[in-house]
C-alpha cells in the first residue's frame, strides 16, 4: 500500500491522540527499521523500550509462532503452563512472592493501586507518588502521575494521591499521613526527562516504608528487564520492594505486563477482586519467556553494562563539544541528554538523518536502545547527534 494512503486511512478513521511523525513503518530487526520507501532508520527508542532485546528478536518470533499454532487465548478460569512458569521466572530474579498478568504498564499500576488499597483499607488508602513521574493513561494512573498536563480536561480526578518531589525526602517525610497506605516511585524517571534516584534516597525510603507499615511500590515498566544492567532496575541500590510493576520489555515486543507482590501481601487479591481477559495468555508468556531466555542465553545484561557505559563516554564526548548540553544522566542503555534549549529542532534533524530517538519534557532527548545494540551504532547514533546539535548552534534547524 502507498504510504500516503496508509496516512489517510488513519487521519479518516483513527482517534488523533497521538502526536504522529509522518513514517510509515513496515519491517525491523535488531536496532533497525524500515519504512515504506524502503529508507533504513537506526532505531535508539524502540517503542519507549518495547522491544528492548531488539525488533523481532528470532527467540521471540519463533516461540510466538509455535504457540500460535497450539493455543492463542485461555479463559483465567483454567490453566495453561506457560503462565506458571513465567511467573516463577519472574520470581527468581525478583524476591519471593505472585504475580498478577495483564496487558499494559498501565493495567499493572492500576493492578498495585487496587491491591494496596484493598491492603490498607478502610483507613489507610492513600498513596503518595512523586513530581515528574508518570505511571500511565487511565483514570486512577493519571492521577498517580505527577505531572498536571496528563491530568488537564479529565477532572475531578482519582482521590488518594498525592505528589511530592522526587529525591526529596524531607518532603515525602512530611507528606506520610495515618491515612498513607504506599509509597510509589519509579526508580529511573522516564518521563520525567531521566532522572535517576539517589541511592541515599531510595535507602531512606525503603527504611521509611518498613519504619511506617507502608507498602513500597517500584514503577519498572520501563527500567526493567536488564535495560540498567541488573534484571530490575531496584537491583543497583540494594533494597528490595513490596510491589513492583513491569510491562514495555517484558515480552520482546508483544503486549504483557505483570504486577509482582510480596508473598506476605499478594493474596489479598483475593477470587473476585481483580481480574483481566487476555493478561497472561499462552502467545504473551510464550514471547517473554523467549526474552528472559535471549537476556540470559546472549547475555544482554553485559551487554546494557558494556554498551551503556561506552554510550555516556560518547555523549558525555558530545556535553563538551556542545555547551547547549546541560546535562547527561542515565543509567546503563537509559539515557538523558538534557538541553539548555527546546529539543524539537534536534529530534527532527536527527529523524531526518535516520536517527530515532525520543525528545520529553522539551528539553530532554532520550536514548534506549535495544540490549542488543553494539559499539559501532552508538558510534552511529553520536555522530547524528552532533551533526543535529552542530546545526542547531548553526541556525539551521
Amino acid at each position: 500500500m502507498d504510504y500516503r494512503k496508509t496516512i489517510r486511512l488513519y487521519y479518516d478513521y483513527v482517534i488523533p491522540c497521538y502526536h504522529k511523525t509522518p513514517l510509515v513503518l513496515e519491517r525491523g530487526k535488531g536496532t533497525r527499521v524500515w519504512d515504506a520507501e524502503g529508507d533504513e532508520y537506526l532505531d535508539f527508542f524502540p517503542g519507549w523500550a518495547v522491544s528492548g532485546i531488539g525488533h523481532c528478536h528470532k527467540r521471540v518470533t519463533e516461540a510466538v509462532k509455535r504457540q500460535a499454532e497450539r493455543l492463542i487465548h485461555v479463559s483465567n478460569n483454567y490453566y495453561h503452563e506457560l503462565q506458571g512458569q513465567l511467573a516463577e521466572e519472574i520470581i527468581r530474579h525478583a524476591f519471593p512472592g505472585k504475580v498478577f498478568f495483564c496487558n499494559s504498564g498501565a493495567e499493572a499500576n492500576e493492578a498495585a493501586f487496587k491491591l494496596a488499597r484493598k491492603w490498607g483499607n478502610p483507613a489507610r488508602n492513600e498513596i503518595v507518588t512523586m513530581e515528574r513521574s508518570f505511571h500511565g493513561r487511565t483514570l486512577a494512573a493519571i492521577a498517580a502521575t505527577g505531572q498536571k498536563k496528563f491530568q488537564e480536561g479529565f477532572e475531578p480526578l482519582t482521590p488518594g494521591f498525592v505528589s511530592v518531589p522526587f529525591n526529596d525526602f524531607a518532603a515525602l517525610e512530611r507528606a506520610v499521613t495515618p491515612r498513607t497506605a504506599a509509597v510509589m516511585l519509579e526508580p529511573i524517571q522516564g518521563e520525567g526527562g531521566v532522572r535517576v534516584a539517589d541511592a541515599s534516597y531510595l535507602t531512606a525510603v525503603r527504611r521509611l516504608c518498613h519504619d511506617k507499615n507502608i507498602l513500597l511500590i517500584l514503577d519498572e515498566v520501563q527500567s526493567g528487564m536488564g535495560r540498567t544492567g541488573r534484571m530490575f532496575c531496584y537491583k543497583n541500590f540494594g533494597i528490595e520492594p513490596d510491589l513492583m510493576t513491569l510491562a514495555k520489555s517484558l515480552g520482546g515486543g508483544f503486549p504483557i505486563a505483570a504486577l509482582v507482590a510480596k508473598k506476605e501481601i499478594a493474596d489479598v487479591l483475593s477470587p473476585g477482586t481483580h481480574a483481566t481477559t487476555f493478561g497472561g495468555g499462552p502467545l504473551a508468556c510464550a514471547a517473554a519467556l523467549a526474552t528472559f531466555e535471549a537476556i540470559h542465553k546472549e547475555k544482554l545484561m553485559s551487554n546494557a553494562v558494556i554498551a551503556g557505559s561506552y554510550l555516556f563516554k560518547k555523549l558525555n564526548e558530545l556535553r563538551r563539544r556542545h555547551p547547549v548540553i546541560r546535562d547527561v544522566r542515565g543509567m546503563g542503555l537509559m539515557a538523558g541528554v538534557e538541553l539548555g534549549v527546546d529539543g524539537k529542532g534536534v529530534y527532527e534533524e536527527c529523524l531526518k538523518k535516520k536517527l530515532l530517538i525520543n525528545c520529553t519534557q522539551g528539553n530532554v532527548l532520550r536514548l534506549m536502545p535495544p540490549l542488543v545494540v553494539k559499539e559501532k551504532e552508538i558510534d552511529r547514533a553520536v555522530q547524528i547527534l552532533d551533526e543535529a546539535l552542530g546545526a542547531l548552534k548553526s541556525g539551521t534547524v
